[in-house]
């Protein structure tokens, strides 16, 4: 760490280790053992987990402390339907503002894309999550919006954590390109509504995989369907 380290770079670390599983979930989070390994005072660690509880990834239990967000198949639908909105919200944004913002996020989510083949063809689910959320993000961060970036930073890192928790593999690693390639093209063409169609469905489907493994772990497999979400379409520029 830097010699006078602040609450951010304190939380930054932190948000970190929780995102690559060196924290369980449900583990208790205290401040001074935090500064203990950090080496710094208790004031700016407390500020940094407050940081993180307004983020969500933290959660305070009165007279007990700080714990890590515990995820549950309800909190699974509850980010993937707040990611779907988020996103499709950001596409509509992309094509109301033409070109040439379009071709500019249609570039970069290539440059992104033309990384999945490898990795997949490598069974590598930890570079594959990777490359699923930057694509996603830089969706996201190509709207110009700054809201909405700030708003995705949670939830990106709250599917990280789902991924790297589960510990599934992707049910479907053979179609991830295709899925992704299929929202570049739309978005190329300025399909409003077909692109709209295809966030919603890539969505669905990943928060019911998601849910089934999270599922399959706990020893209750159970069959589950990706839960329809229904929102407005996008509108073409």
């Amino acid at each position: 760490m830097e010699a006078r380290p602040t609450a951010v770079l304190i939380a930054d670390q932190l948000r970190a280790r929780i995102i690559d599983g060196s924290f369980r979930l449900g583990e208790q989070v205290t401040e001074a053992a935090i500064a203990q390994q950090l080496n710094v005072s208790r004031g700016p660690v407390r500020e940094a987990l407050q940081r993180l509880s307004q983020e969500g990834l933290l959660v305070s239990h009165r007279n007990r402390g700080v714990f890590v967000l515990e995820l549950s198949p309800a909190d699974i639908t509850e980010i993937y339907v707040a990611r779907q909105a988020v996103e499709t919200a950001a596409a509509r944004e992309i094509l109301a503002a033409g070109e040439p913002a379009v071709g500019k996020a249609v570039r970069q989510l290539a440059r992104i894309i033309a990384r999945l083949p490898d990795a997949v063809a490598a069974r590598d689910w930890a570079k594959v999550a990777e490359l699923d959320l930057r694509f996603h993000t830089a969706l996201v961060a190509a709207s110009g919006n700054a809201r909405l970036s700030r708003m995705f930073v949670t939830l990106a890192a709250e599917s990280r954590i789902c991924m790297v928790h589960v510990k599934i593999s992707y049910r479907r690693f053979n179609e991830l390109v295709a899925e992704h390639q299929e929202l570049v093209d739309l978005l190329a063409a300025a399909d409003a509504e077909g692109l709209h169609q295809a966030l919603v469905r890539h969505m669905e489907t990943a928060a019911a995989d998601l849910t089934a493994s999270m599922l399959e772990t706990r020893g209750t497999p159970e069959a589950v369907e990706p839960e329809a979400v229904h929102s407005e379409g996008l509108q073409s520029a």
